[in-house]
């Protein structure tokens, strides 16, 4: 089968596709036939330590497909099942779905719209229900609203019933953004968004903070919290690791700060989280109170092209590569 895989020497990285052997589904596994699967930026960025240097290891995280065998034990799940999941190396023509991360597809979605789900979903809920608490009509500022986590973290929280203030260097992005329910827009990629945020909740600050940038904007994000206020940091595409903390603030506002990252997390962790978005989450994507928003589709033989697309910023929302049809 064809592969897409990765290596790098620790400063940078080579994409090419390989011919390897189709794998054989192990105890609990699902052997998917992948007709799609999305971008995502952190597994392309040499310094965020997902490929170890010198080494080559098949790409991909996420996607959607058909159930081609069942490994021992598996269970929930039968040949010809339309699934989505996150799995590794999904940039290939046959990939491994453990049946603890495999999700049905809801009827009322396509193979690129439900590749676009996993990943990006699990990573989403996490910080905006699992740490973030996100209750009806608090207030979510998003850095970098226009990202895939962006986009996603926008609906799910108006399937909330929150308000969103989200931040993006494109105006055009922003106005777009405003039919998914976009509160309140900010055309800046800098640390200067806390005046206008503090203006727009009437000097209370937001109760949830997404930051998709990076360092350059962390102390910023903490001036702009209310009084027990959450920040989740998932990434730093800016590439600065080191900020400044107000200890004060962390301490007056009885603040809360978690890290959101699968990087270091054991199986059973990723998938302990995997229930409660199939309760929660599936139904919003079912009847259409979250509906995936793909921007372009590549096909296959173009996943460079379509990563030079993500590199770019030139999407709103999330890309995917079509596999097979």
């Amino acid at each position: 089968m064809k592969s897409y895989w990765m290596e790098t020497n620790g400063e940078t990285a080579t994409i090419d596709l390989r011919d390897v052997a189709t794998p054989t589904p192990a105890a609990n596994q699902l052997l998917v036939k992948m007709h799609a699967a999305s971008l995502n930026r952190g597994e392309f960025i040499v310094g965020h330590g997902l490929h170890k240097a010198g080494a080559a290891k098949p790409i991909g995280t996420d996607g959607s497909g058909e159930v081609m065998a069942l490994g021992e034990g598996a269970s929930g799940f039968k040949v010809g099942d339309r699934v989505m999941g996150r799995c590794a190396g999904a940039f290939s023509e046959y990939a491994l779905m453990s049946t603890a991360e495999a999700m049905h597809i809801p009827a009322n979605l396509g193979w690129e719209a439900s590749a676009s789900v996993p990943l990006t979903g699990h990573v989403v809920f996490d910080m905006l229900v699992l740490q973030g608490r996100l209750v009806k009509d608090e207030w979510l500022l998003i850095n970098g609203v226009a990202s895939g986590v962006g986009v996603a973290a926008l609906q799910m929280a108006k399937a909330i019933g929150a308000k969103v203030i989200g931040t993006s260097g494109s105006f055009d992005k922003l106005a777009r953004l405003k039919s998914l329910g976009l509160n309140v827009g900010i055309c800046t990629r800098q640390a200067n968004f806390h005046d206008e945020v503090m203006a727009v909740t009437n000097g209370k600050g937001v109760n949830l903070v997404i930051n998709t940038v990076g360092g350059s904007v962390f102390a910023e994000d903490v001036r702009t919290m209310a009084f027990e206020g959450r920040l989740a940091m998932v990434g730093y595409v800016d590439g600065q690791l080191h900020t400044d903390l107000s200890i004060e603030a962390l301490h007056a506002k009885r603040l809360t700060l978690f890290g959101v990252s699968n990087k270091l997390r054991s199986p059973e962790q990723r998938a302990s989280g995997v229930p409660r978005f199939r309760t929660e989450v599936l139904p919003m994507l079912a009847d259409g109170r979250i509906t995936p928003l793909v921007d372009k589709v590549f096909a296959f033989n173009d996943l460079p092209a379509a990563k030079a697309c993500m590199d770019a910023s030139e999407h709103l929302g999330k890309i995917v590569v079509r596999i097979s049809t």
